[in-house]
């Protein structure tokens, strides 16, 4: 694996503004969200709302990654997506969500989630993982993925190859009458093969008007995650894989996870709709 240094917390930058005619999720503002109350399975009209989140989520996120070379920061990343949304009429969902400080997340190396955009310069060799949700038309589409920073070491290359199938192969796993428990237990089944480990604690989740509606879905094989998939039902896969510990500390920001053993780690992730005959991708540029 790369031998570079182990991140540091860098420099954050103003918060960006967001047009007053653009309407904010109920959150912004507020400590928390209030708690969803309404239905996992949605209409078709949300669906298609929806849709079109995830459209600008997905354009959004590929347009910050065309950025993606070694010395540029995790911030300039943040300018670019959260330009790219508020364009296209769409709120950066992460802005102001329990007082997250920026538009996207930018995970790089050890950094299994939620990493703050900062000051912080990619290096040649790097992985850095973009999670970005849009809110447009009062609905949200969540999507992440990871990318190589110029010349990758095998087993880093290796690991976001592997990251990015197993998630391929939980999208394959869901059909209506199944139990959420069949994406996790395909997810580890699949990372077991190469040693990898998965995380536990940070998770997929329900998402519709609601950022996180609290359903759950583990990317592990959960004795608890009985709940049976139905069409019209939305939710996010995102899988977490690393090189070692799937275990992990947190940074004074209370935001920034990273592997306790400090190894490097990837993540993909998409918003589904769950049809008659299996899964929709709703996150797709």
């Amino acid at each position: 694996m790369s031998g570079q240094s182990l991140l540091v917390p860098g420099e954050l930058s103003p918060t960006r503004s967001v047009p007053g005619n653009i309407r904010r999720p109920e959150y912004v503002g507020k400590p928390a969200p209030t708690p969803y109350t309404g239905p996992e399975i949605q209409d078709s009209d949300t669906i298609e709302r929806m849709r079109i989140a995830g459209r600008i989520a997905a354009q959004a996120m590929e347009e910050a990654a065309k950025h993606i070379s070694p010395g540029v920061t995790t911030d300039e990343l943040d300018r670019v997506a959260h330009d790219f949304m508020i364009d296209h009429g769409a709120y950066p969902s992460t802005l102001g969500y329990r007082g997250y400080p920026k538009s996207l997340c930018s995970s790089v190396n050890e950094v299994i989630c939620h990493g703050i955009p900062d000051s912080t310069v990619l290096r040649d060799g790097d992985i850095v993982n973009l999670d970005v949700t849009a809110y447009i038309n009062g609905v949200h589409g969540d999507n992440n993925a990871t990318y190589l920073c110029g010349d990758v070491d095998e087993e880093s290359r290796l690991l976001v190859e592997r990251t990015r199938e197993s998630l391929a192969r939980a999208i394959k796993a869901v059909r209506p009458g199944r139990q959420i428990n069949v994406i996790g237990r395909v997810i580890e089944s699949y990372a077991k093969r190469f040693g990898y480990g998965v995380v536990r604690d940070f998770t997929g989740h329900g998402i519709n008007s609601s950022f996180h509606s609290g359903l759950i879905i583990p990317h592990y094989d959960s004795p608890h995650a009985t709940t049976v998939m139905q069409p019209g039902m939305t939710f996010t896969i995102e899988p977490m894989l690393t090189l070692g510990t799937h275990e992990y500390d947190m940074w004074e920001d209370g935001w920034t996870v990273v592997t306790k053993d400090r190894k490097r780690t990837a993540q993909f992730e998409h918003t589904l709709v769950v049809t008659e005959t299996g899964a929709e991708i709703l996150t797709l540029p």
